[in-house]
């Protein structure tokens, strides 16, 4: 007993070095974590196309090229059009914009000539440009090349210019520079070459890149570079962090109260869980953006909700009468299933959106995908490893961790045609609300500037004001006009011009904010102008967006078929999934919530969090099933397995929601405009997972039965008359 004490105490106190070495250099490294635009400003860049007249789908294509070129730099950088001919793009976590340019390259013309350099192709005619490596003759190992895919017209274009060329030499000339000069050996009619005669793989990467970028539809050149000023400021960062601060301690109190000694252990791998992810962002070098915190909230939710089932496995296994030692690995062992399958679930989510999606849903991605796998380690590992040092230092009573013995199960089910209908009804005012918001402002949702796009209002002070000064003094008078909390400015480099990016602006607006800027600043109303600039997140970043849902929720339904061996589990999932964000959907028709760039990255937490919960009661569904065997009332089983989950439900949605609840009390106005929407998802994911989840596999289930029934039924009837 001694010996197991010891070693209960030095394990103890090993996880409890592990956790303030982790929070020490979590703490240190807060400053080395990259943050995006939204939170610490950067560096914006604004082209403009030589051609004065350029059409609308060379804009569109162009800004989407350059959208999937600067994510190099920053999965949250911004590309999107200013006026008619000009591009901005807004580069996150950066100051000098003069090495961005360097890096990023201007993005010139491209051609291809022969060698008295007439032009015989445009770099437009390329549809991709690849580095590629393949096996070398002689002595040489390997060739380093890069790949090039032509469009139908530079395919038809090349095959003839390569005939005509043969022996000679094709240069591939940007910006009036050579950067490569192959000679043709063979006419190329299939839309596909390689240039070869690269030294190293990276010259071959750094050649495709040129070509890459070089192939745009239109001929840019540089206009103006600014420093961008935090479009949410340091007031909302300092207080989103005692928002945080405050919220998890409530949740440690929470869990200690409720779940005693294991509530202490959730407690210690909940802190080194947030050790760990501060030095992961730093590590990866991950920008972290508003969307990247919803992934992170979504994550520790997650991370809450697996201690949360395992104790509450724990404290009905010492109610069956077990001791506590075999209660806890009993309830380790019983709460796997359901951990795993929430995580995998939600990290296959994960992996698609950071796959096909980009921007913030990039973003998202990237902090949910690292928070799922810590979140499982932490709970898993560091919890079961504290609980089991716990015990043998002596908290062996089962008082210290509760019981919960059987109790009558409750019938949902007699509610479930009420709670359709409620949830029908809620999903149907969203689209009345949406009818109605069209009908009044044209819109059917309060699209921010981040979708809808705005005006640009470049106003010249009379003194060189910085980011904090412009954050403070200036954005307040300007959202006293717009009524809107979605204002971004931005400093232009080396001078006292001050951009300010409101909603779009009627006439009136306009003329009220020049007043309000020379009433409140004394400047001069000539030197204030204003131009429309179009949405930040684009039509393809909107499509890229969708397309990763819809192959996320593909695969998380093939998942939970595979895994449950049912496809009305995984049917019911996703019909949930779908209600869930329809129901948020509703409340930003109502209550004229702002749609901008945090809005795709809310439904995405909404959707992990609905899906989250429903396989929990779908695990216990399964467990209940086998244990009462396959002539088990339908009706009782859901039942009893919604009734013995719901203090988990109940328990993880609380603790979540009282995190963003203090972020909400305690955020500025945008911060706000983000956290609500959370709260209404995580209020309406408990109750679809509690209410409408296992009604609906039931209903599928019965309806599947009677069929089969029926035609047994029908089939012996059919025998019986042909004897």
């Amino acid at each position: 007993m001694k010996s197991n004490k010891g070693k209960g105490l030095i394990g103890l106190l090993l996880i409890l070095a592990a956790v303030a070495v982790f929070g020490w250099f979590g703490y240190s490294s807060m400053s080395d974590i990259k943050l995006g635009l939204d939170l610490a400003g950067g560096v914006s860049i604004t082209y403009q196309a030589v051609d004065e007249n350029p059409t609308a789908e060379q804009m569109s294509d162009t800004i989407y090229k350059l959208q999937q070129r600067v994510q190099n730099y920053s999965t949250e950088a911004e590309v999107y059009q200013e006026g008619t001919n000009r591009i901005n793009i807004d580069i996150p976590g950066v100051s000098d914009a003069n090495a961005i340019l360097e890096e990023l390259g201007k993005p010139g013309s491209l051609t291809f000539t022969d060698e008295n350099l007439n032009v015989l192709m445009t770099g437009d005619m390329v549809a991709t440009a690849k580095a590629g490596m393949r096996e070398g003759t002689g002595t040489q190992a390997q060739q380093y090349v890069v790949q090039l895919t032509l469009t139908d017209e530079g395919a038809a274009t090349f095959a003839k210019i390569t005939e005509e060329n043969l022996g000679k030499r094709i240069a591939i000339v940007y910006d009036d520079q050579i950067v490569s000069a192959p000679t043709v050996q063979t006419a190329i009619t299939g839309g596909q070459c390689e240039i070869t005669g690269m030294e190293t793989f990276e010259a071959a990467e750094n050649l495709a890149a040129t070509i890459r970028i070089g192939s745009l539809s239109l001929e840019l050149q540089e206009l103006r570079s600014n420093v961008v000023g935090a479009k949410l400021g340091q007031e909302a960062i300092t207080t989103s962090l005692k928002a945080g601060a405050i919220g998890f301690a409530i949740v440690v109190v929470f869990m200690i109260v409720v779940y005693l000694v294991p509530g202490l252990a959730a407690s210690i791998a909940l802190a080194l869980y947030v050790g760990l992810v501060l030095v992961l962002l730093s590590a990866f070098e991950i920008t972290l953006t508003l969307p990247g915190v919803a992934g992170i909230i979504l994550s520790i939710g997650m991370a809450v909700d697996a201690n949360v089932i395992i104790f509450t496995r724990i404290k009905e296994e010492i109610g069956l009468g077990k001791t506590v030692k075999s209660a806890i690995k009993s309830g380790f062992n019983k709460a796997l299933s359901a951990i795993i399958d929430g995580n995998v679930t939600t990290l296959i989510a994960a992996v698609v959106l950071y796959w096909r999606g980009s921007g913030t849903v990039k973003g998202f991605a990237a902090t949910l995908a690292l928070g799922i796998v810590l979140s499982m380690f932490t709970a898993l590992v560091i919890t079961k490893g504290t609980l089991h040092a716990l015990y043998a230092i002596g908290f062996q009573d089962a008082k210290f961790y509760g019981t919960k013995k059987e109790k009558a199960s409750i019938n949902f089910l007699a509610k479930r045609k009420i709670c359709f209908a409620l949830s029908i009804a809620l999903i149907l005012a969203g689209f009345v609300f949406m009818g109605v918001n069209k009908s009044s402002t044209g819109t059917v949702l309060n699209y921010s500037l981040d979708f809808m796009g705005g005006t640009s209002t470049n106003v010249t002070f009379n003194e060189d004001l910085s980011l904090e000064d412009i954050s403070s003094k200036v954005v307040p008078v300007v959202e006293s006009i717009t009524k809107d909390a979605g204002t971004q400015t931005r400093k232009v480099t080396g001078t006292n011009e001050v951009i300010i990016k409101t909603r779009t602006l009627t006439v009136d607006e306009r003329q009220a904010l020049n007043d309000a800027l020379v009433e409140n600043f004394g400047v001069e109303a000539e030197k204030i102008t204003a131009e429309s600039i179009s949405a930040a997140v684009s039509s393809e970043m909107k499509k890229d967006a969708v397309v990763a849902v819809i192959i996320s929720t593909i695969c998380m339904l093939i998942y939970i078929w595979f895994r449950f061996s049912d496809v009305r589990f995984a049917t019911s999932a996703v019909a949930a999934l779908l209600h869930d964000v329809l129901v948020v959907l509703t409340f930003y028709a109502a209550f004229k919530w702002s749609v901008g760039s945090t809005f795709i990255a809310c439904m995405l937490t909404i959707v992990g969090y609905s899906i989250n919960a429903t396989i929990v009661i779908f695990d216990r569904i399964r467990e209940n099933l086998k244990e009462m065997g396959s002539r088990a009332d339908l009706a009782e089983v859901v039942n009893a397995s919604i009734t013995q989950t719901l203090t988990r439900s109940i328990n993880t949605s609380l603790t979540t929601f009282i995190m963003i609840f203090v972020l909400f009390i305690m955020g500025v106005s945008s911060i706000r405009e983000f956290a609500m929407p959370l709260m209404a998802g995580i209020v309406c994911g408990t109750y679809s997972s509690v209410c409408v989840t296992g009604a609906m596999w039931y209903g599928m289930t019965v309806s599947k039965r009677k069929k089969a029934a029926q035609e047994k039924a029908e089939a012996k009837a059919a025998k019986k008359s042909q004897k």
